[in-house]
């Protein structure tokens, strides 16, 4: 059975709507930041100021799985669709995206969180990726292009949302990056 490359205008985004939701995004992300941020941050409190945190193994699994998905995900998304190329560079994707989502549920400090969990809201969109690769490649094996579209947009925004709000103040990465 040979499959049709899939036109981007037909089935996603066109470019216009793509930016205009990735500055909204981007723009609610950032106002969000800053009203956490006046709030003492996530971990107001759970350690000394100014200290440096440990990167852990599931940091530094978390972080060599998410930093290629960025650039990987926006190509794939944005190229075209249905060839053995789309194929295989998704597939990468997906499983970055998995272990990533995996590997972020030990991330956190106990007594920090939502009800001292560890857990933030981030670890939110680990049980979305979770629950939308799997549904994403159901949808374009029962040959719904659509709905595996949007789910796969759904994630790759998802995954820039977490990913600016992991530099906040006071959480891992905004302790890295600004001190």
């Amino acid at each position: 059975m040979i499959e049709q490359p899939i036109n981007m205008n037909s089935a996603g985004l066109s470019i216009r709507s793509a930016i205009l939701a990735a500055g909204a995004t981007i723009l609610i992300t950032l106002v969000l930041m800053a009203l956490v941020s006046l709030s003492g941050g996530f971990v107001s409190g759970a350690e000394t100021p100014g200290a440096r945190p440990r990167i852990s193994l599931p940091i530094m699994i978390h972080l060599s799985t998410v930093i290629p998905a960025i650039p990987l995900g926006a190509f794939v998304l944005w190229r075209k669709k249905g060839d053995n190329m789309h194929r295989r560079l998704g597939r990468i994707w997906a499983v970055l995206m998995l272990v990533t989502a995996i590997s972020s549920f030990w991330i956190g400090r106990p007594g920090t969180g939502i009800a001292g969990s560890g857990f933030s809201f981030i670890h939110g969109f680990a049980v979305w990726t979770l629950l939308s690769v799997p549904y994403a490649v159901y949808k374009v094996r029962k040959g719904n292009i659509e709905a595996h579209l949007r789910a796969m947009q759904g994630l790759y925004i998802g995954l820039l949302i977490a990913g600016l709000f992991s530099f906040i103040p006071g959480r891992i990465m905004g302790s890295l990056v600004f001190g």
